[in-house]
């Protein structure tokens, strides 16, 4: 009977992503080209990403660029359940809006649909992950922003 034994070493690399994190418009519409690797495991969406979807079919006059629209709001609808605007994303957004004001930057218009996606991961603690920082810039002291790029 042999005396020694045998080790058999295993090279673990720790899956350092997020488990959850938000993601906004950009990343649901370049989805299919984003590296699954640079998005958290979970991934969820607001409401707010939801109505954008919704509203792009209604955006455009080209008709093979609305069934595009169509098929990504309809793909979405049936695999995610949005996290919803509530008292708590209204709450977090008075703070979006001021951090972005003190920065000098609009806090209205356009860019309201951005902070409420902004607010929402506030209110929920997640990371944000979008291919546009920039809509997003001033909130770094209030949230993580992730940035991601799709392949083209």
């Amino acid at each position: 009977m042999s005396t020694r034994s045998s080790i058999r070493i295993r090279c673990h690399v720790a899956d350092e992503r997020h488990a959850r994190g938000i993601i906004d418009t950009s990343v649901v519409i370049d989805l299919e080209r984003i590296d699954p690797f640079d998005l958290p495991r979970e991934l969820a969406i607001s409401a707010v990403t939801m109505a954008e979807l919704a509203a792009g079919p209604h955006a455009t006059k080209d008709p093979a660029e609305r069934a595009r629209r169509q098929e990504r709001l309809q793909r979405a609808e049936a695999i995610f359940e949005p996290l919803p605007v509530d008292a708590a994303v209204a709450r977090a957004f008075g703070r979006v809006y001021a951090a972005v004001a003190s920065a000098g930057r609009k806090a209205r218009g356009r860019r309201a649909l951005d902070l409420l996606l902004a607010a929402t991961a506030v209110s929920e603690a997640l990371p944000l992950y979008t291919t546009n920082p920039q809509d997003f810039g001033g909130l770094g002291d209030l949230l993580e922003i992730v940035s991601v790029h799709a392949l083209r």
